[in-house]
């Protein structure tokens, strides 16, 4: 039996919390192998798309989890009464006749880069980063505190990297195929991590890679309800420029590992060769040895540290993204887009107190909108999308901007700083570059912003699009683990409306 020695507190999938945070994010070194994967190889591009079929080389999907309000971001309702339009006025943005919050004067200067969507419908008003970023068509709240449940389907970035091990063949990489920022979603929040970005029956190796922003935060985080009484000084109101994203939970980045930490990790491996001494020399064994072969690689790659160290870009570009945990990561993203990472998740996460969900503006809804959520994202969204263009990496590099629902339209005045709650029935997601049409508008709200009017979109079609544009078959299936041949990209279709 294998054993993996330390503290025993467990996550909910049964892995010791602090060794699956120092081991890195590399899953259990290929656990869950012995599936057997098929990948149905594209011939050509789908037809009717055939121009925007595989335009993007890489994908970062910013995730503001929680859920944004859609008033206060990309479909601000100036002719609506108060109790829906709320504090916050429109202005006109670089796109024609596209209007976005006034609290994002970043965002509206280039929002001619943007496709909005703003009719994006799902039947779950539940914290569903598993249903929102996967195929799996039906949703429970059970299903959350679950990542590992048998029920889940492969968050889009672990279809990714998956699609591309298979395009590239048996030779491991020295960078990961789908990292995840700025460390394991939920790990620093007081909750055990929840459902979302994981590979379900792909096989926990397609799991994201996780490293860890090592470093304080400088402010404060606005309240997220007026009962809260502890103060949060939170590194995604503010952070160092001494904060470094790492390989290890304890700080200590591949370079850093004394001899005879990685003589632990080779120690941690010779147990799994024990494990695997009674099989036969399949295909399962020779995918394990690539991953045994990918893990150690990672632990002492050069390119993946460099890609991380963001203490070598100019003082004046961190600036630009904002010094704020999510602008750095923003920044970490572009710097992994550049050394070959083809997928990166960044997620703005819960910190200390996971009551609320960074974005779950329950309460104190306006104090925390102006004075920390949207003016972090107009720096960090705004400085990414024009760092890219001006390195020429745009046009090849999709960058998704969604998240699990959007917020009632009508605005509860009853909690201090008001709040809007969850409403899955209409919101709107952001697109640009990699194929994605420039200075467009998809779909539209009713008058309050609560329901769709024209051209629903759903969570699948944009895994199925971004797929497309990955240049990945938007009906690949693989099985599951009953055998059964599953679309990892559910019911979804590559959406026309978006594209160039």
């Amino acid at each position: 039996m294998l054993r993996v020695l330390g503290n025993t507190a467990r996550l909910c999938d049964g892995v010791n919390r602090r060794e699956a945070l120092q081991i890195g994010g590399l899953g259990a070194f290929g656990l869950g192998l012995g599936q057997a994967l098929n990948l149905r190889e594209s011939q050509g591009s789908p037809a009717g798309f055939d121009s925007s079929f595989g335009k993007a080389k890489s994908c970062i999907l910013l995730f503001p989890y929680g859920s944004p309000p859609q008033h206060e971001t990309f479909d601000p309702k100036p002719e609506a009464p108060a109790e829906i339009q709320g504090e916050m006025k429109a202005i006109a943005s670089s796109a024609p006749g596209i209007s976005i919050c006034e609290y994002l004067p970043h965002m509206a200067a280039i929002m001619d880069r943007l496709t909005v969507v703003r009719s994006v419908t799902h039947p779950y008003p539940l914290h569903c980063v598993a249903y929102s970023t996967s195929g799996n068509p039906e949703y429970d709240v059970s299903l959350e505190t679950k990542p590992r449940d048998v029920r889940h389907w492969p968050f889009l970035g672990s279809v990714v990297g998956y699609a591309r091990d298979q395009q590239a063949g048996s030779v491991p990489p020295d960078m990961p195929r789908n990292i995840g920022l700025p460390w394991l979603l939920n790990s620093k929040s007081d909750i055990v991590p929840l459902a979302g970005p994981y590979s379900a029956f792909l096989g926990q190796q397609y799991d994201p890679f996780w490293p860890t922003f090592a470093g304080p935060g400088t402010k404060v985080g606005p309240k997220l309800s007026d009962g809260q009484t502890k103060q949060v000084v939170d590194p995604y109101a503010g952070c160092t420029p001494e904060g470094r994203f790492v390989l290890s939970d304890d700080g200590a980045g591949a370079a850093d590992l004394a001899i005879d930490r990685l003589n632990r990790r080779r120690s941690l491996l010779d147990q799994f060769d024990d494990v695997r001494r009674g099989l036969d020399r399949d295909a399962r064994v020779q995918t394990f040895d690539r991953h045994r072969q990918m893990a150690f690689s990672l632990l002492t790659s050069n390119r993946l540290r460099g890609a991380l160290d963001i203490s070598k870009e100019p003082a004046e570009r961190r600036a630009r993204y904002g010094m704020t945990l999510f602008g750095q990561s923003c920044l970490a993203a572009r710097r992994l887009v550049e050394a070959g990472c083809p997928f990166i998740t960044v997620f703005w996460d819960a910190y200390e107190i996971f009551a609320g969900c960074a974005w779950d503006t329950h309460a104190n809804h306006y104090p925390r909108l102006k004075e920390y959520l949207l003016p972090g994202m107009d720096l960090a969204f705004s400085a990414l999308i024009l760092d890219l263009e001006e390195r020429g990496l745009l046009d090849e590099t999709l960058v998704l901007w969604m998240s699990e629902h959007g917020r009632t339209p009508q605005i509860d005045s009853k909690p201090i700083g008001a709040g809007r709650h969850h409403w899955s029935r209409a919101y709107s997601i952001a697109a640009a570059g990699g194929g994605v049409a420039k200075g467009r508008v998809v779909g539209s709200t009713d008058p309050t912003g609560g329901e769709v009017a024209d051209t629903p979109v759903s969570p699948k079609d944009l895994l199925a699009t971004s797929l497309h544009l990955l240049g990945i078959d938007p009906h690949l299936t693989v099985p599951n683990l009953d055998g059964r041949p599953m679309p990892v990209a559910g019911t979804g279709v590559v959406r026309g409306e978006m594209l160039t």
